[in-house]
């Protein structure tokens, strides 16, 4: 490709984030003039302290170093532990051990917790059935969580009502799995559960019914922010939700969980307050 060309394309795309960012003028005017000279003046006197200083800087920083490491807050995480064997240090542990896909040690250190007289939480069952559903155990997880839910059952959450859902789908209970999908989507704005709602009617040959659900999650794509706006599912075992699964508060009891109705519904990390 010319260099012409490639300059070009990045002088438009450096003008595009300047109108989207609320800086069209004067960059605009000064990349347009100045090909190549002006986006790389934006990027230096823009867009390069606020990567740097910035809290999105400091995630991009972090995720380099993450790229390069992956492994790096694990050992230290783990020095931490070995040092002191808190609740709070191996939470985190195993936290990092579900990011690094460690899926047994992750499950370990949660049961680990939930032995000891100040650790039985339902956020560290929660992480438990997600390690066990990473470790290709989605029956395990379902008993996991119905136990959280028999144990907690005014704890609420969108990740752990994916999770059950997904869990019943690996093991072969469609029905169940489509309920629990369809519960989710009328309830959250968790983009994931329509998708692999539509994904899952399809496999069972209901093609009309995913096809119209696909169209209303495109509507919804042009409605949401663009953090939101290219979401594809993965297909990896990762337990964690994806775009939408977090920040709903605030279900009314009536919509709460009860025997035999869906799940876990709404996120609630260990505090009532958003």
């Amino acid at each position: 490709m010319p260099f012409a060309i490639i300059i070009g394309i990045l002088d438009v795309v450096f003008i595009v984030h300047a109108a989207k960012t609320g800086r069209l003028t004067p960059w605009a005017y000064l990349i347009i003039l100045l090909p190549g000279v002006g986006a790389f003046a934006y990027v230096l006197l823009e867009l390069f302290p606020e990567w740097l200083h910035g809290v999105q800087g400091q995630k991009a920083k972090r995720r380099v170093i993450n790229t390069f490491d992956p492994e790096r807050d694990y050992r230290k995480m783990s020095d931490d532990l070995a040092i002191t064997d808190t609740i709070a240090n191996r939470t985190m542990l195993a936290e990092q051990c579900l990011a690094l896909n460690k899926f047994d040690e992750a499950r370990r250190h949660y049961e680990n917790v939930l032995g000891r007289p100040l650790g039985d939480e339902p956020r560290f069952a929660l992480g438990k059935a997600m390690a066990e559903f990473g470790m290709d155990l989605p029956q395990v997880a379902i008993v996991t969580l119905d136990q959280l839910r028999q144990r907690w059952p005014d704890y609420q959450s969108v990740e752990g009502h994916m999770l059950y859902a997904r869990s019943l789908e690996e093991s072969g209970r469609t029905s169940e799995a489509l309920d629990e999908y369809q519960a989710l989507a009328d309830y959250s704005a968790n983009t994931e559960a329509r998708v692999r709602w539509a994904m899952l009617l399809g496999k069972l040959g209901r093609d009309a019914e995913a096809r119209k659900i696909y169209g209303e999650i495109l509507t919804q794509m042009r409605r949401a922010p663009a953090t939101c706006a290219g979401y594809k599912p993965s297909g990896s075992r990762s337990p964690r939700g994806r775009c939408g699964a977090e920040g709903a508060f605030g279900v009314p009891p009536s919509r709460r969980l009860r025997r035999g109705r869906p799940f876990l519904q709404s996120l609630r990390s260990g505090s009532k307050s958003a």
